[in-house]
Formats: C-alpha cells, structure tokens, sequence
C-alpha cells in the first residue's frame, strides 16, 4: 500500500481476517487494523483477488497441494475442544483432507484419517473426528450428495491405502487382524504399542525388524532399557517415490518407509518422538494430562505439518520472519499444534549413544 510520503507492506502471515463492508475493505492484521475506501468499482474486483491470493496463502501453508476433488460453498460450524466457529465460505475436498477456507484464522483443513463416524442430514453433512471435535458443513446446494460421496471416497482410499501398507510389512497377516491394524495408522498415525501387540505379535516384530534396518536401531534398544515397551507407541507409513523428471539428476530414493516412535520418561512426565531418519533429533516433550491423550494430539500436530518437526521448535522471534511465513500461518489455524509447542522441552541430537543418553535424562527430569 503505497502513498505519496510512505509504503506500508502487510505479509498474509500477517494477516487475520478480511472483510467487505459498505464498499469498504477491512483487514485484521497482527499490526492494527486497516481499512481500504473510496475503491469505487474497483472495491469488489480488489476484495475478490485478495482473498483468492490469501486463500491460496493459506492453503499452502496447510500443506495442501494441487486440485481439489470437488469445490462447493456454504455454511461450516465446527467445534475444537469446546470452542465454537461457524460462517460461510468455500468448502474443498483433497485426497486426505476436507478444508474450510473462511477468509480468517478459522480456515481449517480437517485430516479425514481421524474421522471416526459421519452423520448425513437431509441438507448437512458432520464429520466426528478422534478428538471429539465435530465439523459440520451445510447448505452445500445441489453439491451436498456429491460432497458426501466424496468424502466417503476419500476416507475408503485411506484405508485401503494402510491396509496395503499394513499387509507388505506382514503379508502372513490375516483379513480381519490387517484391518484393525491399518484403521489405527492411517496416514502415518502413531499407535500404542500394548493394543498392537494385543492383536498381533507378528506384526509387532515386523514392525520392530523394519526398526532395527534403520540408524534408529540402537537408540530403540536404549528406549527398550528405560521404558516398558509396552508404554511405547509406534507408527508408520509408506513414502511415495520420487518423480522422476526427464534430465534431471536422479536423486536418492527415500527410506520405504517413515518410521517413528513417543516414548514415555519413566515417571511419565515426559515423553520423547524419535523418527527413524538419517540426522533427525530426538524430540522431548513435557507430557500435560493423560499420555494417551498427549500422544493424540502429538499424531494430529504432526500429520497437519506433514511430519516437518522443525516448526515445533522455531521460537516466537524465529516464526515471525518472513522465510518461516507459512509455517506462521498453520500454528495460527492448528490447535494442536500450539500445544506440542507450548509443551516443546528440547532436542538431542545423535552425536554419542551415551552423550545421547545423558542429554535426553537431563531433559526427562
């Protein structure tokens, strides 16, 4: 926004909601509030690309990517841990998600891999998720069918999608056990180790021989020596290969699969997240509430964020500059998130497996 004796620049990380009103532009913004007038007939036209250019902002910053599925428009009202949000805005179905794209910091991609009951109305359609949160989407017009259809496309894709994976890492296993297995990592979820092992040891070990491949092997072995294994949870997910595109340098092939561990301190006041990935660092957690409970909302921070640990650790001060813009941008949309952070203790990093020891005790006490 440019005058004749000064220029102000407004990041969209920066900003919180727009509004059109009387001919008037309003933005929300961390700095103040600012209001654009006397746009003429430019006003809508102006209105219509911000919020286009804001919502594409937005989506990146939600890891979203490519076309949705299906578009429609219409009422949300959706409920997070007792707070309530509700309006009208464009509504998007992707390949694992649902998002509401209000231009405001209740924008929300909802992650179809916790929806655990959906409830079909004559003119709604409500998604319950693992949490108790519940996001209901209304007033869809002639797209309602074709946006429960899609949904229910998409959450079977998932599972089927687990299943498989569930299946390659144990194919001896059977139907019935593979499937109660792959509803409870869909997407790379984290699941406690006891109700794993409790529907099928094979699997476990496995899952433990994938493990023991990794560089992850030994500092799995020194969490074995300070935790009942029992307590651990384990997740997993299949990584895509690379595209190759023609002329390129071919580029290293990822490990099959991502492979991650919570890992309780033994007082269970802490817990530790250890993936294993070549030069990844043992994240510790201060563990608030039950650790059951602790350890979902570690699976929704890190699937929301596509399992890139690194904004949990970003400072306030960090987060603020404009190369971690978008990461700015899904800590304000994800509750989740805000939590693991306020809850972040420190990293380890690997250079000794006793220096590793030492630290991670140190940060545990």
């Amino acid at each position: 926004m440019a005058a004749l004796f000064s220029t102000v620049e407004l990041p969209f990380a920066e900003m919180n909601a727009l509004a059109f009103v009387n001919y008037t532009i309003v933005i929300e913004a961390d700095s103040g509030d600012y209001s654009l007038s006397r746009m003429g007939s430019w006003a809508q036209p102006f209105y219509d690309a911000l919020t286009c250019a804001y919502n594409k902002a937005v989506l990146h910053s939600l890891f979203i990517s490519g076309s949705p599925i299906l578009t429609a428009g219409g009422d949300f009202r959706y409920t997070e841990e007792g707070a309530t949000f509700s309006g009208s805005a464009p509504v998007h179905v992707y390949q694992n998600n649902v998002t509401v794209l209000p231009p405001d910091l209740s924008a929300r991609r909802v992650p179809l891999c916790f929806v655990t009951g959906m409830e079909k109305g004559a003119h709604q359609l409500t998604l319950n998720l693992d949490t108790g949160d519940s996001y209901t989407f209304a007033r869809l017009g002639y797209d309602t069918d074709s946006f429960a259809d899609a949904v229910e496309k998409q959450i079977r894709g998932l599972r089927d999608e687990s299943l498989a994976a569930v299946k390659e890492i144990e194919p001896s296993l059977p139907d019935a056990k593979a499937s109660l297995i792959s509803g409870m990592v869909l997407r790379g979820a984290a699941a406690p180790f006891s109700r794993l092992s409790g529907i099928s040891e094979s699997f476990v070990s496995a899952l433990e021989g994938k493990i023991a491949a990794t560089r992850a092997a030994e500092y799995y072995k020194a969490f074995s020596g300070l935790c009942d294994k029992s307590r651990f949870w384990i997740g997993f997910r299949k990584n895509e290969a690379p595209t190759q595109i023609e002329g390129e340098a071919e580029t290293a092939a990822p490990d099959p699969y991502l492979l991650w561990l919570i890992v309780p301190s033994p007082d269970g006041s802490h817990c530790a997240v250890e993936f294993a990935e070549a030069d990844a660092a043992t994240f510790v957690y201060r563990v608030t509430g039950d650790f059951a409970n602790f350890a979902g909302k570690l699976n929704r921070a890190l699937e929301a964020i596509e399992f890139k640990r690194e904004i949990i650790r970003l400072s306030d001060e960090e987060l603020r500059k404009p190369d971690n813009a978008y990461s700015y941008m899904v800590l304000k949309r994800s509750a989740a998130l805000q939590f693991v952070r306020r809850n972040f203790v420190g990293r380890v990093i690997h250079s000794s497996p006793a220096g590793w020891q030492q630290k991670l005790s140190e940060l545990w006490m």
